[in-house]
């Protein structure tokens, strides 16, 4: 078995371990959704709650097994695979702390979350940001826009700039814990804002392309 897959599957043991373990000591309505100002806003009966992670991680995991075998250019995923099964083991780590948070809350270790989730956050956005820089054209992975996909070119040069501004997503959202109920503000607005301005970028980059190449024929 291979040690990458064998990691997904530690850690989705590892999350069902202390669902068991924990199972005993929480109420029987747990909190399961906090407001902007760190207050619990929802709950759900434990038997669902304390589960929902470990379970949804199974077809996360599937998903993330798949794409490098079912994507028609596998061949360029496997040129950034290492950086790809980082991802998915932060991913999957992510996921995995923001579940023990959870559990501890639930047994009275509260921490707050306009200081786990930024910290947590800005740690992700970081290593997507590497991801971004060295990820090939494929179907499943990076900043798939039309233009994108269309030209070599305008993949290379969107990805290096996603790359260099998710590493500012990243700053952003750590210093939203000392913004406390507007941390929320620190990650989610930046993180819209960018994707959308990467979206106009390669499409302006691919007309810039082909103007380009519309010129050189003429000539």
């Amino acid at each position: 078995m291979e040690k990458i897959t064998l990691s997904f599957i530690l850690i989705i043991l590892l999350s069902f371990l202390f669902s068991i373990y924990f199972y005993p000591k929480i109420p029987e309505r747990m909190a399961t959704h906090w407001n902007a100002k760190g207050e619990v806003d929802s709950y759900l009966p434990k038997a669902i709650g304390i589960f929902i992670i470990p379970f949804s991680l199974i077809p996360i995991f599937i998903i993330f097994y798949l794409i490098p075998k079912i994507d028609p250019l596998k061949k360029n995923i496997e040129c950034f695979r290492k950086y790809y099964d980082i991802f998915a083991i932060l991913f999957f780590l992510f996921m995995l702390s923001f579940h023990i948070w959870i559990i501890l809350w639930n047994v009275g270790i509260t921490i707050n979350p306009q200081v786990f989730l930024p910290i947590a956050f800005s740690f992700l956005f970081f290593y997507l940001s590497i991801l971004l820089e060295n990820a090939k054209r494929n179907w499943f992975v990076g900043i798939r826009t039309p233009w994108t996909l269309s030209s070599e070119k305008v993949w290379k040069n969107t990805h290096k700039l996603g790359g260099k501004l998710f590493r500012i997503v990243a700053i952003l959202s750590f210093i939203g814990i000392f913004f406390g109920k507007y941390s929320w503000f620190f990650i989610l607005v930046p993180v819209i804002l960018i994707s959308i301005y990467l979206i106009l970028y390669s499409y302006f980059e691919y007309e810039r392309e082909i103007r380009a190449k519309k010129k050189f024929s003429k000539n």
